[in-house]
């Protein structure tokens, strides 16, 4: 059995809801996805709280976990998932750096994954059943991003979006706090 296999297996039979935390390119939508094919699992990316533009202050960017709008998160999707009950969420469309007109909505369905860098943010308390830290060495996670996102944009994660994550990884004590902490090479 993979180690996915024995997380599926496990999540299966224990689990409402699961945060899968870490790096750029690491895999977390693909574990996200996987679950989601597999036990039919309801997705909420946090990419979808990326930081609006009016809140991008370097006193923000200095906060651990700073550049996601855990605000919204807090407000928008926390109560829903405690009280296992439909909710809506507004997602940020990154390639128009706005929201998106129309609203996310999360069904009460027996498994929610909250997929994402930041998603074990200290600030969302303990709202999940089960949590994955996703690693992945530096230059396949540089090979990684390039395919996925081109040379020219890599750029940017190399410079500040994963510094961003790695102060976050360090200040939170990310990987130790999470159930299972995943290799991303495997996937």
């Amino acid at each position: 059995m993979t180690a996915v296999q024995s997380l599926l297996q496990h999540i299966a039979e224990s689990t409402r809801i699961v945060a899968i935390d870490g790096r750029s390119a690491s895999g977390k939508t693909t574990i996200a996805s996987e679950m989601a094919d597999v036990l039919g699992a309801t997705i909420i990316h946090m990419d979808d709280f990326f930081l609006p533009l009016p809140l991008r202050t370097e006193a923000r960017y200095r906060e651990a976990g700073g550049n996601v709008h855990y605000e919204r998160f807090i407000e928008e999707v926390l109560p829903g998932l405690e009280n296992h009950e439909v909710f809506y969420y507004h997602r940020f469309d990154c390639s128009k750096m706005a929201y998106a007109d129309e609203l996310v909505r999360v069904d009460a369905s027996r498994l929610v994954v909250v997929e994402g860098a930041y998603s074990l943010s200290p600030c969302f308390g303990h709202y999940y059943d089960f949590s994955v830290f996703m690693d992945i060495e530096a230059e396949e996670q540089m090979r990684r991003i390039v395919k996925r996102n081109g040379e020219e944009r890599a750029e940017a994660f190399k410079t500040r979006w994963i510094p961003l994550e790695e102060a976050y990884f360090t200040a939170t004590e990310t990987a130790k706090r999470a159930d299972l902490i995943l290799d991303g090479a495997m996937l």
